[in-house]
């Protein structure tokens, strides 16, 4: 007895293939499609309102005189919230439109969970650095644009965000410090700064002559135009703060507005050298004292010092 199976042409099986895929396209093209443009098209639309505050944040920082502290704070918001809204809305639309290609989150969800139970463990300080992020802005310690000294490390802040801070020290190095990092805030651009200098005089000079001078040449720095607006009060000259063999120091300081004792200073080293020279009053030299006396022993004399 013979049997005879029917078989499905070849042919035949790649047009129902191709009909199949046909109907697939369709029925993605007709209902998929659209809601993926949609979400993309919201997506962009949200984006775009991001970029608008944003900017219009930056601008009005851009429009205050200076380095105030509300456009440090306006500039340090506009570059959180545009990271922190740009990641959101990706996120947000890679949800929606993930089910539409038929891919269940739920599994994927709960992978996500035990994966990231396993990252927390050796993402701790991931963690930590959002976190003294998040306190670092509510408490205002430093804003962009801040002159602050951060683990050891001294420079401008150029960018800050909830995982890092981008610092440019004067010589133009880039430096990524992590907020977990960050133990201890030196700001330098807060209210006012000081600009300390110890002048160094030789001990022959009369101290009171010595104390009025520096008070005049300090103020004749502060009344020079290019420094009336930076000095925010007068010298405070101390007097003798230290003596070190011939060598008297004279401290004087000066309060000026934050981060701008640098141009100060340097006229007043520039008036002081002039006006000590014009008045003959000597600079201190620091004195050493070197004790000989292995060699004195040796021959039976005494020991013997030289200074300098």
């Amino acid at each position: 007895m013979t049997l005879f199976v029917p078989t499905t042409p070849p042919d035949a099986s790649f047009k129902e293939l191709g009909h199949s895929w046909h109907v697939d396209i369709v029925d993605f093209v007709r209902h998929d499609a659209p809601k993926i443009l949609v979400i993309l098209l919201v997506s962009f639309v949200l984006q775009r309102i991001v970029a608008f505050f944003v900017n219009r944040m930056r601008r009005i920082a851009d429009a205050y005189a200076g380095r105030s502290p509300r456009a440090s704070q306006l500039r340090t918001v506009a570059a959180i919230l545009r990271a922190s809204c740009y990641g959101l809305i990706g996120f947000i639309a890679l949800l929606q439109i993930l089910p539409l290609f038929n891919i269940d989150l739920k599994p994927l969800l709960a992978s996500a969970g035990v994966v990231g139970l396993g990252i927390s463990f050796g993402a701790q300080s991931l963690f930590k650095d959002m976190l003294n992020g998040i306190f670092i802005l509510i408490e205002d310690q430093f804003n962009v644009g801040d002159v602050v000294k951060l683990a050891g490390l001294t420079g401008t802040v150029e960018d800050l965000s909830l995982r890092a801070t981008t610092l440019r020290d004067g010589d133009g190095t880039q430096y990524f410090i992590p907020n977990s990092q960050i133990a201890t805030v030196s700001n330098l651009s807060r209210e006012f700064s000081v600009a300390s200098l110890s002048v160094s005089v030789d001990a022959s000079a009369d101290p009171d002559r010595v104390t009025a001078l520096l008070r005049e040449i300090a103020a004749e720095v502060r009344s020079e135009p290019a420094f009336k607006d930076v000095a925010i009060a007068d010298a405070d000259i101390l007097g003798v703060d230290k003596i070190n063999g011939r060598e008297v120091i004279y401290p004087v300081n000066i309060r000026v507005k934050a981060n701008q004792k640098d141009g100060i200073l340097r006229a007043l080293r520039r008036r002081i050298l002039q006006r000590f020279d014009q008045e003959g009053i000597p600079l201190g030299m620091p004195t050493s004292t070197f004790v000989m006396a292995g060699a004195a022993r040796s021959h039976g004399r005494s020991a013997c010092a030289v200074r300098y």
